[in-house]
């Protein structure tokens, strides 16, 4: 009698443990699904460059100097390229940079799916809440300058007075984009990053509180250093948001500590729950019940 071929795939354990053989195994394979979603998107974003070149370019034409320039009778928006493989590099490094962006969720979950294994369910939570958070302030960030690009791009082009012809390069004008892109998407994760410190006890909304004016300078401060353009529409547009995600971060931070207290004065043993672990004891109430 025949017998039949026994699976290869092995049960992961409940408590995430693997062999380093496997869990080398399994970042292969991860990797290589990233990968692929990543040059599918990039193939896709190629063959739809001159559409995707066309909403990157429109900051650009709505500024006072491209409009000028097609009242005049040259070529409107018209960007120019000083190397005959500038076009194909921009095109290239267009279609990676959406690619990386499209591919995002993909290349995302396969990173939690591989990192969330080893922790604690409590820890599980925190971390798909932080990196949903995450996605969704960096998205805020890069949607939000991209409509702000236009105002500290006309700063650029008229600062030197009428004396002075621009004649942007597709490569500087696709790096000026790309970096007003960046700086916005990453300065928006700045509230995640304050409400983990509140969460775990370093910043409570107490220090926040008192910190005002010092995260004014210091918000200040890292806007002027962030803008690629340096110029003072840009600066504001970075710098407000900032400190209004830093008063809301001010207000959920308090609204947790009240929660936790108003626990903690109703469950008896919950302050000390809170600072359990997943595999420690918790605490019992052996007291006897009115019945």
């Amino acid at each position: 009698m025949a017998v039949a071929p026994k699976s290869r795939k092995v049960a992961r354990p409940a408590d995430g443990r693997m062999a380093l053989v496997e869990h080398l195994r399994e970042l292969r394979n991860r990797l290589g699904i990233s990968l692929l979603a990543l040059f599918v998107c990039a193939v896709v974003a190629f063959l739809l460059r001159e559409q995707l070149f066309d909403l990157i370019k429109r900051p650009y034409c709505q500024t006072d100097v491209a409009q000028e320039a097609a009242r005049n009778g040259g070529d409107e928006c018209g960007l120019y390229s000083f190397n005959p493989f500038e076009e194909l590099a921009v095109s290239l490094r267009v279609s990676f940079i959406v690619a990386v962006i499209a591919s995002s969720p993909v290349w995302l979950y396969q990173l939690g799916a591989f990192i969330t294994p080893a922790l604690h369910r409590k820890e599980k939570k925190y971390a798909a809440a932080f990196l949903g958070a995450s996605l969704v302030l960096f998205a805020t960030g890069t949607v939000f300058a991209y409509f702000t690009i236009s105002r500290g791009l006309e700063f650029l082009l008229t600062v030197g007075g009428d004396g002075i012809t621009n004649l942007p390069s597709i490569q500087s004008y696709l790096s000026f984009v790309t970096l007003t892109l960046l700086a916005f998407g990453i300065a928006f994760l700045f509230p995640v990053i304050v409400l983990f410190l509140s969460f775990v006890g370093v910043f409570p909304s107490s220090r926040m509180r008192s910190w005002r004016r010092g995260m004014v300078v210091g918000i200040a401060v890292a806007s002027a250093v962030l803008t690629p353009s340096q110029d003072p529409f840009t600066f504001m547009a970075m710098a407000l948001p900032l400190y209004a995600q830093y008063e809301g971060c001010i207000i959920i931070s308090r609204l947790r500590e009240r929660a936790i207290r108003r626990r903690r004065a109703v469950e008896p043993g919950a302050q000390d729950l809170e600072r359990l672990g997943d595999d420690e004891t918790s605490f019992v109430d052996d007291r006897p019940s009115p019945l």
